[in-house]
Formats: C-alpha cells, sequence, structure tokens
C-alpha cells in the first residue's frame, strides 16, 4: 500500500493553482470541471507519476472551523520535504511568501512553516 493522493482544503482553486505551481514549483496534473468547482491536483515535477495533491474547495461548513483552529494554533496542513530548508525559504521569501516559522532545526530535522495564502499552513522539512 502508498499514499496515492492527498489533500488541503483550499478557499480559491484559482489563486491555490497559482500559488502551488507557480511559487511552489508543483505542476498541475488533472483539472476536471465538476460544478462549480474542480478535481484539481497538482504534483511534484520530480515525480509527476506520484502522490497528487487536491487542492480541494472549503465548501463544506466543517472545514472553515478546523482550519481556522489549525491557523491558530500553528499546525501545518500538511508538510513537503525538500532537499535544503533554508535554501527553500530563502527562494521563497525572495518570491514574497510570508512564513509562521523560520527555519528550525530540531536533530535530524530541519523545519519552516509558510502561509500558502489559501488559508493552510505548509511545512518543509528536510531530515539527515
Amino acid at each position: 500500500m502508498k499514499i496515492h493522493l492527498s489533500s488541503v482544503f483550499v478557499d480559491d482553486q484559482d489563486k491555490a493553482l497559482r500559488f502551488y505551481t507557480d511559487v511552489l514549483g508543483f505542476v498541475k496534473k488533472h483539472d476536471v470541471p465538476l460544478g462549480e468547482d474542480r478535481w484539481l491536483t497538482v504534483v511534484s515535477p520530480e515525480d509527476p507519476d506520484g502522490t497528487e495533491l487536491l487542492l480541494e474547495p472549503s465548501g463544506h461548513p466543517a472545514v472553515q472551523p478546523y482550519k481556522t483552529a489549525l491557523v491558530q494554533d500553528g499546525i501545518p496542513a500538511t508538510s513537503f520535504a525538500v532537499d535544503d530548508v533554508q535554501a527553500e525559504f530563502n527562494r521563497l521569501r525572495e518570491l514574497g511568501v510570508h512564513f509562521t516559522q523560520e527555519p528550525l532545526e530540531m536533530g535530524p530535522v530541519t523545519t519552516a512553516v509558510l502561509d500558502d495564502t489559501c488559508g493552510n499552513l505548509i511545512q518543509i522539512v528536510h531530515s539527515k
């Protein structure tokens, strides 16, 4: 068994697609209209057949309280692996990305947490 799909709830799918592709560097995999929303996924350009991230609309009534609680408590909605947290932090900051946690070394793991502009905190991580 392996993880095929994961999702983040986003306030605006178009805005999320721009952020996750133009800023974070993912590539669009699927964009299928489903009424007012879309089945919209992105993947890593390094693994185009790997795990997909669904940019899922936040329309369900339970989503907003859940997202608000996570952000208020500083809890990332998901985590992405990078080769070098400091380098990625520097690159993203140059692009105007807001970080709620600057790079932090915790033993064999370095993390940073960013705001995805769509209602989520996202952790970037590197394990030694």
